[in-house]
C-alpha cells in the first residue's frame, strides 16, 4: 500500500523513482470509484521482463485510450535500467540452489543468497538460480545474447504464429532490444582476425550450419551494396569480398541486444537492453497524461483516475478467481481487483510461476489438463581456452590492447529417428593481461572512467582467452520434466510448485555434439596451435534461466494449453506471454522470442474504437488526434487565460475545462446547409456545455477570448439538464441556447454516465434538433449577421464549448 503521495526517506536516500514510478493497490483502488472513472480492463500479472514490455506495447498501441492497464509485481522498484549499464553497484546473481538447501541455511545466510532481488518459490529436483522479484525481473542481469529462432526450430508451433513472428514481430523485436545494429560497440583488431579465422575454417566445427543457410543477420537490408557490407562488418578498406562472402560473414557477428550508437539523430543509446525503462517510460507518459486532466475546479483535482496505467510493486498475486468461463477477480496479498465484463487477465509471470498460478487456478481436469507438461530448458557448456596471439596471422604486432571479440556460430544435430536439434556457440574473446582467465571481463561492461579507460589502453597482450559457451534445446514433450503443485505450503500458505526435469537420450546425444563442436572452434580459432584449456564443463540443466514450455500454443485444446493468440483454452479472458508459450525453445535465449511475442498480444489486446461513418456522412474526429480541430485562445485577462482543452478518452473527447469558457472547433469550414451528428455524455446534473454552429473563424475578430465569437456569431445547442441560471426551457438540453422563438418539445437526457445522440439539421436559416431520435427543438434565424452560412471567402464552422464538468463526444460526422 502506498503510504504517502510524497518519496519516503530512509537514512541514505529518498526514493523518488519508486514514487514517481509505482502506486499502491489502495491507490490503484481509488482510482475506479469516481462517476467518471474506468476500470482496469488489463490486468497484467508479473511486472518482468514480459509484462513491461507488454505494459509499454499497449500503452503505445492504444492511440484512442480505450484501456486502462494495470500491472502487479511481487518485487520492488530497484533499477532503472540493465545492471551492466550502470556503475559497479554490487547486485548481482545469486547461485544456483534447492528449496530444501535454503531451508537449512540460517535466516542470515538465506538473506545473504537473496542479495537483496533473488527468491526460490518452487521445490525442485535440480538447483536453480531462481527469480529476480522486481520490476524488469531478470531482464536487468541477462547476458543479450539474442540469436532468431529458424524455421527449422518452429516446426511444431501453429503457423499462424510463426507467419506473424516471422513476418514482423521478430524484426521488431530486434529493433526494440537493440539487436538490429551491429559493430557499434564490438569492434578493433582482434574482433578482425578471429572472425576471418573462423569464416575461414566454420567447415571444420562439426556439425555447423552452413552459413549460407542461415537468415541474414538482423542489420543487413536487400538494399546494401559491398561497400555497405564493408562498413557493416567493421572493414576500413576494401576487401575484395564478393556479396556473397560478406553477406556469410556477417553471419558469424554476435546478435548482442546491446546498442553502442544512438539509433538516430539527438537520441542517446539504449545501451544493454533490459525492459524497466521501458515501463518506467510508459508510466511516466501516463502521469504526464493524468496530469493533463486535471482542472483548476477544486471540486475535480484531476487525480490518478484519469491515469491509464498503473504498477503496484510488493504485490503477490495468489490466485484467479474462476466463475467456470471467466477470470472475474485478481486476488492478492494486499486485496482484490475485479475484472470488469470484457477486461482480460494476462500472466506475465516467470515460466514456473506462470504455471503454478494457473494450476491453483484452474486445476488440472480438462481442458487444463496439460498445464506443466512440455517443460523445457536450455543445455549448456562452457570452454574456455588460451593461445598465443601469434596464433592470429592478421593481427599486426604493432597492437597493444587486444579489446573483445564477440562471435556466433549455429548448429543442428540430426537423431537417428530423423528428428533434429538445435544448438549454437556464443563466442567471447579478449586480451589475457587485461583479463586473466575471463573472456567476458571487458564484454558488457559500462566503463564510467577515464582512468580505467587509459588502463585498458596501455595493457599489452600476449595471448588472447576465449570462451564458448554451448546452448542447446531440450527436447520437447518430455514426460519426465513437469511442473505440479506440492511441497511445502509459500508464505501464503499455498502449495509451492514441483519441478522436475532431466536429459532424455536425445538431449545428451546433442550436448555430447555440442561439445565437439565448441572444441573444434577452439582448434579453428587458435589457428591449428597448441592451446591451454582453461575451463571445460557443462552448466546444471536449471541454471540458464531459460525455462519454457509448460503453457504452450497450438490450435488444438487437446494437445496445447493456450491457443495460437495465447489464451488459456478453456478461460474466456485470461492470456500468457513469456517462454512458457513456446511449443519448442530452440536454442536461442527467450529474449527476442519473449518480446516479439509480447508485441503480438500487444497488438492482438489493444483494441480500439473507431468511429464508423452512417451513409453519405464523413467523420470528423478519428478518435486518436486532434488533426483538424483548434482550440480557441485567451489572452489579456490575466490569471483567467486558460481556456481549458479536451482529453482523448476511450475513443471520445473528454473536456477539461479552464478558467473561462473555451472552444475547439473544427477547422473545415462547413457546407452552406448540413446535418452533424455526434454523441455526448455527462458525468453530473452540473456538467454544461454545447456544440455551437454556423460561426466565422474565432480569431477574424481580434477578441481577447475567442470563444466568444462561437458566442456572439453562431448559436449553441445547448448541453444543461438543469438549464442555468434560471432552468428555463431555452436554457436546457436540446434548445437553442437564449434564443425565446423556438417550437419546443424538450425531454430529458439519458442517465449520467451514458451517451445521448445529437442530430443537428441546418437548412438556411431553420435549425432542428433531435435528441435520442425525438425533435426536442425547432428554430428559425432571424437575426442579422448571426449564424450565417459557409459562403466563397466568409467560411463558417462548428466547434464544442467548455464550460463546467467534463462532457464527453463521439462519433462526430456531417453530411
Amino acid at each position: 500500500m502506498a503510504t504517502s503521495t510524497k518519496p519516503q526517506e530512509t537514512d541514505f536516500s529518498r526514493d523518488l523513482l519508486g514514487r514517481y514510478v509505482c502506486n499502491g493497490l489502495d491507490e490503484a483502488l481509488a482510482s475506479t470509484t469516481r462517476v467518471d472513472a474506468r476500470p482496469f480492463d488489463m490486468i497484467i500479472v508479473g511486472g518482468g521482463t514480459f509484462g513491461s514490455a507488454l505494459a509499454e506495447h499497449i500503452w503505445f498501441r492504444d492511440a484512442t485510450h480505450s484501456h486502462r492497464i494495470l500491472v502487479l509485481e511481487a518485487g520492488p522498484l530497484i533499477l532503472p535500467e540493465h545492471v551492466q549499464n550502470l556503475p559497479v553497484v554490487g547486485v548481482g546473481f545469486s547461485s544456483a540452489t534447492t528449496l530444501a538447501k535454503l531451508f537449512q541455511l540460517s535466516a542470515a545466510d538465506r538473506d545473504a543468497w537473496r542479495m537483496d532481488v533473488w527468491g526460490l518459490p518452487w521445490d525442485s529436483n535440480l538447483d536453480f538460480p531462481g527469480l529476480a522479484y522486481a520490476i524488469g525481473g531478470r531482464s536487468l542481469f541477462w547476458g543479450g545474447w539474442s540469436p532468431q529462432l529458424l524455421g527449422a526450430e518452429m516446426v511444431a508451433w501453429p503457423p499462424q504464429v510463426v507467419a506473424d513472428l516471422t513476418g514482423r514481430y521478430f524484426a521488431e523485436a530486434s529493433d526494440q532490444i537493440g539487436v538490429t545494429e551491429t559493430n557499434d560497440f564490438i569492434f578493433g583488431d582482434l574482433h578482425q582476425a578471429l572472425r576471418q579465422q573462423l569464416f575461414a575454417g566454420i567447415g571444420a566445427v562439426s556439425n555447423a550450419l552452413p552459413l549460407a543457410s542461415l537468415p541474414d543477420y538482423p542489420a543487413v537490408t536487400a538494399s546494401l551494396s559491398v561497400a555497405d557490407l564493408e562498413r557493416l562488418l567493421g572493414f576500413q578498406q576494401t576487401t575484395g569480398m564478393s556479396q556473397q562472402q560478406l553477406l556469410a560473414m556477417a553471419k558469424l557477428e554476435a546478435p548482442l541486444a546491446v546498442q553502442g550508437r544512438p539509433p538516430h539523430a539527438g537520441f542517446f543509446p539504449f545501451n544493454k537492453f533490459s525492459a524497466a525503462p521501458l515501463l518506467i517510460k510508459a508510466v511516466r507518459e501516463a502521469q504526464l497524461d493524468a496530469e493533463a486532466a486535471k482542472t483548476p475546479d477544486v471540486t475535480m483535482p484531476g487525480d490518478d483516475v484519469k491515469k491509464r496505467l498503473m504498477v503496484v510493486p510488493m504485490c503477490h498475486v495468489v490466485r484467479l478467481a474462476f466463475d467456470g468461463q471467466r477470470v472475474t477477480r485478481v486476488l492478492t496479498n494486499l486485496g482484490e481487483v475485479a475484472v470488469p465484463d470484457g477486461g482480460v487477465v494476462v500472466v506475465a509471470l516467470g515460466t514456473i510461476e506462470s504455471t503454478r498460478l494457473a494450476l491453483l487456478s484452474f486445476g488440472t481436469a480438462a481442458p487444463f489438463d496439460r498445464v506443466g507438461r512440455n517443460l523445457m530448458a536450455h543445455l549448456r557448456s562452457n570452454l574456455t581456452i588460451r593461445f598465443p596471439r601469434t596464433a592470429l596471422p592478421g593481427l599486426s604486432p604493432a597492437i597493444r590492447e587486444l579489446q573483445t571479440s564477440a562471435l556466433f556460430v549455429k548448429g543442428r544435430v540430426s537423431h537417428p529417428d530423423g528428428s533434429v536439434g538445435h544448438f549454437h556457440l556464443q563466442i567471447t574473446a579478449s586480451g589475457l593481461d587485461a583479463v586473466g582467465t575471463n573472456s567476458e571481463a571487458k564484454l558488457f561492461k559500462k566503463v564510467p572512467d577515464l582512468d580505467t579507460l587509459d588502463r585498458l589502453r596501455t595493457t599489452t597482450s600476449t595471448e588472447v582467452v576465449v570462451t564458448i559457451r554451448g546452448i542447446g534445446e531440450m527436447e520437447p514433450q518430455n514426460p519426465a520434466n513437469t511442473i505440479t503443485l506440492g511441497g511445502v505450503p509459500d508464505e501464503f500458505s499455498l502449495p509451492r510448485a514441483v519441478v522436475a526435469m532431466s536429459p532424455t537420450a536425445k538431449d545428451n546425444a546433442l550436448w555430447d555434439a555440442m561439445d565437439r563442436a565448441a572444441a573444434d572452434a577452439a582448434r579453428v580459432l587458435a589457428g591449428g596451435t597448441n592451446f591451454t584449456v582453461v575451463q571445460n564443463q557443462r552448466d546444471g540443466l536449471g541454471t540458464t534461466h531459460h525455462e519454457a514450455g509448460t503453457l504452450h500454443v497450438g490450435a488444438n485444446p487437446a494437445s496445447s494449453v493456450t491457443n495460437p493468440d495465447g489464451r488459456l483454452h478453456g478461460v474466456q479472458n485470461v492470456y500468457v506471454v513469456g517462454p512458457a508459450l513456446f511449443p519448442t525453445t530452440g536454442s536461442p535465449n527467450p529474449m527476442l522470442t519473449g518480446i516479439a511475442l509480447a508485441r503480438r498480444m500487444g497488438d492482438l489486446l489493444a483494441t480500439q474504437a473507431k468511429p464508423v461513418a452512417a451513409p453519405g456522412f464523413t467523420v470528423l474526429f478519428d478518435g486518436k488526434a486532434l488533426k483538424g480541430w483548434r482550440m480557441s485562445t485567451i489572452k489579456n485577462q490575466g490569471s483567467n487565460n486558460n481556456p481549458g482543452h479536451f482529453i482523448i478518452v476511450d475513443g471520445a473527447l473528454e473536456a477539461v475545462t479552464g478558467t473561462d469558457i473555451g472552444l475547439l472547433w473544427n477547422t473545415s469550414p462547413l457546407p452552406a446547409d448540413f446535418t452533424l451528428r455526434l454523441q455526448w455524455r455527462r458525468w453530473s446534473d452540473f456538467d454544461n456545455s454545447g456544440v455551437v454552429v454556423r460561426f466565422p473563424d474565432p480569431e477574424s475578430k481580434g477578441y481577447n477570448n475567442t470563444a466568444f465569437v462561437g458566442v456572439d456569431f453562431g448559436f449553441e445547442v445547448q448541453i444543461d439538464e438543469r438549464g442555468a441560471p434560471d432552468g428555463a426551457p431555452l436554457h436546457k438540453t436540446g434548445a437553442i441556447y437564449g434564443q425565446p422563438s423556438q417550437a419546443f418539445s424538450l425531454q430529458p437526457a439519458l442517465p449520467i454516465g451514458v451517451w445521448n445522440d445529437y442530430e443537428i439539421r441546418v437548412q438556411g436559416n431553420s435549425y432542428t434538433v433531435l435528441l435520442n431520435g425525438a425533435q426536442v427543438t425547432q428554430f428559425t434565424n432571424t437575426i442579422p449577421g448571426r449564424g450565417l452560412p459557409s459562403a466563397p471567402g466568409a467560411p463558417s464552422f462548428f466547434g464544442l464549448q467548455l464550460h463546467t464538468g467534463r462532457v464527453q463526444f463521439r462519433n462526430i460526422q456531417i453530411q
